[in-house]
């Protein structure tokens, strides 16, 4: 494949980043004590279902647009650039787990809802502390990226079900989580009534996983770009013994260090989005491979630019400690980066056996 962007793939990317640029705003961020509740969560998501960005992978049969993953890992990069405060992963994870595991009616009723009129959804991952008796749910999902929703898909008992949050006996408690850009919850149900999907849990998890490991990996090679940028910028403006810092062979090579790593995330991300759109035997090693080399440079890279900004990357007015939190958690939302080279290894492993 051809890892250079198109020039449709371009302007997307263009349109994406000025849109962005326009209307992200972190500094209400950059106070100490601040959280996922001080940015512009709900007025962002509002501009975002305009431009149709709820429906990015809901298919154009259902009122989606349909995209292709290498177009969505474009349009991502640019949020995990921007570490834009909306709903958007949680209803990509919501609308994966209902393309995959959702019966046809049940796609029909939610994912039109989800393209035109921005209907959030929430994924609970597979969890243990989960059981289910008939139709009721009772347990915890300990961690549930934008729970605030409008429907949680919730895996319970080896099957999905769909939970509206308002329903008697769903608890839903923000977290103080690292990354304050986004809103992580923990949810309680207690016997709350919930409809069973179609497909079971180990039918769906793993086409689910692999274009959860696009998204992070993507986010994390936008938010790398951006910490490079700034690095190079800063490294240009800071002067030291009558000297800008990014004279110095020690800054140099930091800054060379980081620009290979831009490179690789982006085409690891991109090949991963390729090998989801025409490749599925490819595919989950590609994504696992992308998500871990991404979201380890990442913390790598945000690292590395709070020690050239020097002392003043460690204040909260600066922005080096949102994309250092953003990289970390992203390192580990899904599992460490360890945990996905040990899937590629035992994957490897069983085609060699084979």
């Amino acid at each position: 494949m051809d890892f250079a962007l198109s020039d449709e793939h371009r302007l997307l990317r263009d349109s994406a980043r000025d849109f962005l640029a326009g209307e992200m705003n972190l500094q209400p961020l950059l106070v100490p004590g601040a959280d996922a509740t001080a940015a512009p969560r709900a007025a962002l998501w509002e501009k975002m279902v305009a431009l149709g960005w709820s429906g990015l992978i809901v298919p154009e049969a259902l009122g989606g647009l349909g995209m292709s993953h290498v177009d969505l890992a474009v349009i991502v990069e640019e949020t995990g650039r921007s570490l834009a405060t909306s709903p958007l992963f949680g209803t990509l994870a919501g609308s994966w787990a209902l393309l995959a595991a959702g019966s046809a009616a049940q796609q029909a009723q939610l994912l039109p809802a989800v393209a035109t009129r921005g209907h959030r959804l929430a994924l609970g991952m597979p969890d243990e502390k989960m059981t289910v008796t008939t139709d009721r749910l009772t347990g915890q999902c300990a961690l549930v990226v934008d729970a605030d929703a409008d429907t949680l898909v919730i895996a319970a008992g080896g099957r999905y079900f769909l939970v509206d949050p308002q329903a008697r006996g769903v608890t839903i408690e923000r977290l103080e989580w690292r990354d304050i850009t986004r809103e992580v919850s923990r949810v309680s149900f207690d016997a709350v009534r919930a409809e069973p999907m179609e497909r079971s849990v180990d039918e769906a998890w793993p086409w689910i996983r692999d274009r959860l490991y696009l998204l992070l990996a993507a986010e994390s090679a936008g938010g790398l770009q951006h910490v490079l940028d700034a690095s190079v910028a800063y490294a240009q403006e800071r002067v030291a013994f009558g000297r800008p810092i990014g004279a110095y062979q020690a800054i140099k090579h930091q800054l060379a260090d980081m620009k290979g790593q831009v490179e690789c995330a982006d085409v690891a991300v991109l090949y991963a989005a390729w090998a989801l759109d025409n490749d599925p035997d490819v595919a989950p090693l590609a994504a696992a491979m992308a998500q871990s080399y991404a979201s380890e440079a990442y913390s790598d890279a945000a690292f590395r630019s709070i020690q050239i900004f020097g002392a003043i990357g460690f204040t909260w007015e600066m922005r080096n400690h949102l994309y250092f939190k953003r990289a970390r958690a992203n390192a580990m939302l899904l599992g460490a980066p360890s945990a996905q080279r040990a899937e590629i290894f035992a994957t490897l492993k069983a085609r060699e056996a084979a």
